[in-house]
C-alpha cells in the first residue's frame, strides 16, 4: 500500500479510506449468478455489462461502480489483500 508520506511529499493528501475500502472488499453480490461472491471477484465483463445496462440504485450500484474503476486500474489485488489482512487480524 502506498506510504502516506510519499503523497504528502508531493503536496497531495491521499483520498483513500481504509475502512471504506475494507467494507467494499467484503461486500458480496446479493443476487443472480454471482450471488455470494465478493464484488471484487466478479468478472470484468459482468461489471462492464452493468455499466452498459445501468448500475442498480443505491449502495450496490455505487459499490459496483467503484469495483469497476478499481479493476480497470488493475488494483483489485488491493481489495483481496484487505480481506486477507482482516481475516488475519480478526482471528
Amino acid at each position: 500500500m502506498p506510504n502516506k508520506d510519499n503523497y504528502l511529499a508531493l503536496g497531495v493528501e491521499p483520498s483513500f479510506n481504509k475502512q471504506h475500502l475494507l467494507k467494499l472488499a467484503r461486500y458480496k453480490m446479493p443476487f443472480g449468478k454471482y450471488k455470494g461472491d465478493y464484488l471484487s471477484d466478479l468478472p470484468l465483463a459482468y461489471l462492464l455489462w452493468f455499466q452498459r445496462k445501468g448500475f442498480p440504485q443505491g449502495k450496490l450500484g455505487d459499490n459496483l461502480r467503484e469495483v469497476l474503476e478499481i479493476k480497470e486500474n488493475g488494483l483489485e489485488g488491493l481489495l483481496r489483500r484487505l480481506r486477507e489482512d482482516f481475516r488475519t487480524e480478526s482471528g
